[in-house]
């Protein structure tokens, strides 16, 4: 079944119960002991907190689109990814991309350190940086392509093939693409973490994160720990990102066909110094991207020639939000020095190539015409 058809038909389509043409939203904290004699597992439901029917329906739909095993819904993007990083123990060592998602990075060095667990980032566009950094007690490897904000990709086939060898755990932050686009542990992953705030929602009104294993018995570890923090969403939150999931595929392919031409548009803008988007044929590794993911995707970013002009495009832009996300049906601007990178420190954004003057675009539903148009007068 193509990944567009499974968006809507997954085995969620009715409820069983009903007949509604949709997932019932079950608002509730607790079940029915049916059987006082008996252990809490003994019935699939008992206390939210291990498991509810709302949040069942969107893990399995999760875990179906990314050819996982199991699905974990959580509170919230890095509630998924922090949850994930506990799976590993005190004196464990994990490899990083060095260009994750700034929040991601930030629970490593800090919080995770605290605990005695040790972090090398390196640059994963060249795979042997990855091989060379392996010691006796590296347990994990941590990746995500395109990289965020300025869109660097990592051959996952070639870097999760070293991790298998190794006997690590990898994991790949696949917010950006999302499973219409690109399915990490189809590559080689052992699970895949979403904020789901993002694309998967769709609509800028639910914060929420997926995590999905491999196999059945990673999947029971994850649980144990989903269950003992609780950092779980609310039925609410579950039925909203189930509902986006649905039109993930039209949403998707219009927001990249429309940054495919504003990606084109900004290049020749006379304002505008570098353009950074997987579809573009300049982008030096367009090929491996399109080897691995079915799509460029909506995310671009840009840098003008002067801190200026990036702050002046900021105040002057109309059809774009200034916000800290993306994936919404409203184009969202944001600037990485002082929202997703902010944590990163000031000698490592200028060695990435993350300045004042970069730009991330997520790019909305609105026409091309319109959203060029309005950047054009917003640059100059």
């Amino acid at each position: 079944m193509n990944k567009g058809t499974q968006l809507i038909h997954n085995g969620h389509e009715t409820d069983p119960l009903t007949g509604a043409l949709g997932v019932t939203v079950y608002q509730t904290s607790t079940f029915l002991r049916k059987d006082m004699s008996l252990g809490p597992s003994s019935q699939p439901f008992d206390y939210s907190r291990g498991g509810h029917p709302t949040r069942q329906a969107l893990e399995e739909i999760i875990a179906a689109l990314e050819n996982g095993a199991k699905g974990f819904a959580f509170g919230s993007g890095m509630a998924a990814i922090s949850s994930v990083f506990g799976l590993l123990s005190t004196g464990d060592h994990i490899i990083a991309a060095e260009e994750i998602y700034g929040g991601s990075l930030f629970i490593l060095n800090n919080f995770y350190k605290r605990m005695g667990i040790e972090t090398t980032v390196v640059d994963s566009r060249n795979p042997e940086n990855i091989r060379r950094a392996i010691k006796p007690n590296t347990k994990a490897l941590y990746l995500e392509s395109p990289s965020n904000p300025l869109l660097k990709i990592t051959d996952l086939k070639t870097c999760l093939a070293i991790a298998r060898e190794a006997g690590l755990l990898s994991i790949v932050d696949n917010t950006f693409m999302t499973p219409y686009l690109q399915q990490p542990i189809s590559l080689g992953a052992d699970i895949v973490v979403h904020s789901a705030t993002k694309f998967l929602g769709g609509h800028s009104d639910v914060v929420l994160g997926l995590a999905v294993t491999r196999t059945p018995e990673l999947g029971e570890r994850l649980h144990v720990i989903q269950n003992s923090f609780g950092a779980i969403p609310g039925p609410w939150d579950e039925w909203l990102v189930i509902r986006g999931i649905k039109t993930l595929k039209v949403r998707l392919e219009t927001q990249q066909t429309t940054a495919g031409k504003l990606a084109e548009w900004l290049l020749q803008h006379k304002n505008v110094t570098a353009v950074y988007y997987p579809g573009l044929e300049n982008h030096p590794d367009r090929a491996i991207h399109e080897a691995q993911a079915s799509g460029a995707g909506a995310m671009l970013s840009f840098k003008t020639k002067t801190v200026e002009q990036a702050l002046c495009f900021y105040k002057r832009v109309e059809l774009a939000a200034a916000a800290p996300s993306l994936g919404g049906v409203e184009t969202i601007t944001s600037r990485p020095v002082t929202m997703s990178n902010i944590a990163t420190s000031a000698a490592d954004r200028e060695r990435l190539g993350i300045t004042d003057t970069l730009v991330r675009v997520a790019v909305g539903l609105e026409d091309a015409e319109d959203l060029i148009a309005d950047f054009d007068q917003a640059l100059s």
